[in-house]
């Protein structure tokens, strides 16, 4: 292998099958090499301009720098080597960007003037998140939307509820996705809360005393924070990693919340259930030697990549345990797992919008499933109704005993209810389970106006940012 391919293959890293077929490529992107070297170069940049403004470099001075730090004069693969040798990638990038600084240009020896490399990584890193966080938005509003127009087209449409999965009382389509529906809800703020940890200026110095920033330190750090639409502290977090460990365990309940979703539309598309399927396709789900297959591929990979992110946001709380005013190695996990986590959650979520939107729905065999228990689904339904008049214990024991019996001698429960004394249990068994579905109406109304509600303050705090 020669050298520039080498250099390749470690730029690029291992080919990865499930994202090559199913990754986000906004996301992809925002975590690419040249785009991450230019938000490292846009926190330079704003550094010498608020520095310009405190006058601690001249405005030409800024103006040259900001000339001479953009992306695409930058030697990448001479960037990769020099950063093997450091350990890090700020001291070869700012050596390159002066480069273009010497022979007496103004801003020579004024670039990343009493910064550290942590600083404009972790800034750069607060942009990076952000980005990412107003895509996942972007991803889980239209996941909503999705599982909103089902809900609501279905709130009607009965099916059986499954506990342990086995069969257990009648509820409806619509109610069963309003719990995933209402459950999102709550993500979408809990990722818009994380929005606002994570987008946080780091501007210290090496210690976390901001001693080499000079007396205007708190200002600087302040100018800097508005050029970049970030949040201003004067409290280090070179070592506090709640912030990130916070997006990176949201990305995990997001990531949990597909992986339901995905394993619903999984379970249900069984050949044995057949009440859901993924959107057709000439070849899609296709199986290479059995004709007949139709598999769910995209809840598939969903489920595949929400277990990944799952195993990875534990590390996150590894990250957590640097020491001192710097750390020694923690630092480096979140390199590794930040771009991963939000990589794949990305693109689970878009992959369980990409299902939502092309679901097949089959009501009728919602219903011949329902009616395939014999009648024993609606066990608690005909206890529940002869309560009143001989309380629940014995109407318990009383219709236990009828679904031991009817199993016994293969007939359905109503038979074996009105065999037992027909003048007592005819009327009973009349009840059907579109009569036994409770409050499914409700919770049906009550996620859609939650989601509703996560919509109306997402916009709200799009109106927030814009002004």
């Amino acid at each position: 292998m020669t050298l520039a391919s080498q250099e390749e293959a470690r730029t690029h890293g291992p080919f990865r099958l499930l994202t090559a077929l199913f990754g986000d490529p906004e996301v992809a992107e925002i975590f690419s090499l040249n785009r991450t070297v230019a938000y490292w170069l846009e926190v330079e940049i704003a550094l010498a301009d608020a520095q310009a403004e405190c006058g601690v470099v001249s405005a030409a001075e800024a103006e040259a720098i900001r000339s001479a730090a953009r992306p695409e004069d930058v030697n990448i693969p001479e960037l990769l080597r020099a950063s093997r040798i450091v350990g890090y990638p700020i001291l070869p990038l700012i050596r390159d960007v002066a480069n273009r600084l010497d022979g007496g240009k103004a801003g020579a020896g004024r670039l990343h003037y009493g910064a550290t490399t942590q600083d404009i990584m972790d800034t750069a890193l607060a942009l990076q998140l952000r980005d990412v966080i107003a895509r996942m938005d972007r991803l889980v509003d239209e996941l909503g939307r999705a599982l909103a127009g089902l809900v609501d087209s279905h709130r009607g449409t009965v099916m059986v509820a499954r506990t342990h999965a086995q069969q257990a009382v009648p509820t409806t389509f619509g109610a069963k996705l309003a719990v995933t529906l209402s459950e999102l809800a709550r993500q979408r703020r809990r990722l818009a809360a994380a929005a606002n940890s994570v987008a946080v200026v780091s501007l210290f110095g090496a210690g976390g005393t901001s001693a080499a920033l000079g007396p205007d330190a708190a200002r600087t750090r302040g100018l800097v924070a508005k050029a970049l639409r970030l949040e201003t502290t004067d409290v280090p977090w070179h070592v506090a990693r709640d912030r990130v460990a916070e997006f990176g365990l949201v990305c995990g309940l997001l990531a949990g919340t597909c992986a339901r979703f995905a394993r619903e539309v999984v379970d249900l598309s069984r050949t044995e259930i057949g009440e859901l399927s993924e959107e057709e396709g000439h070849h899609r789900g296709a199986s290479s030697t059995m004709p007949q297959k139709h598999n769910p591929i995209a809840s598939e990979a969903v489920i595949g990549m929400a277990a990944t992110v799952g195993a990875l946001a534990s590390s996150f709380l590894r990250a957590m345990e640097a020491g001192h005013e710097r750390a020694a190695g923690e630092w480096q996990i979140e390199w590794l797992i930040i771009p991963d986590v939000a990589y794949l959650t990305a693109s689970a979520l878009g992959l369980c919008g990409q299902i939502a939107r092309g679901l097949s729905v089959f009501p009728d065999v919602m219903r011949r499933n329902l009616n395939h228990s014999a009648g024993f689904v609606m066990a608690e339904a005909y206890m529940m109704a002869l309560a009143p008049d001989v309380g629940r214990e014995n109407a318990h024991d009383l219709i236990y005993e009828a679904v031991v019996q009817a199993r016994r001698e293969g007939r359905t429960l109503p038979e074996q209810l009105r065999s037992v004394d027909h003048d007592r249990f005819a009327r009973l068994t009349e009840l059907a389970p579109d009569g036994y579905l409770g409050d499914t109406g409700l919770v049906c109304e009550s996620a859609l106006r939650d989601w509703s509600d996560s919509v109306r303050e997402a916009e709200s705090a799009a109106r927030g940012d814009a002004s």
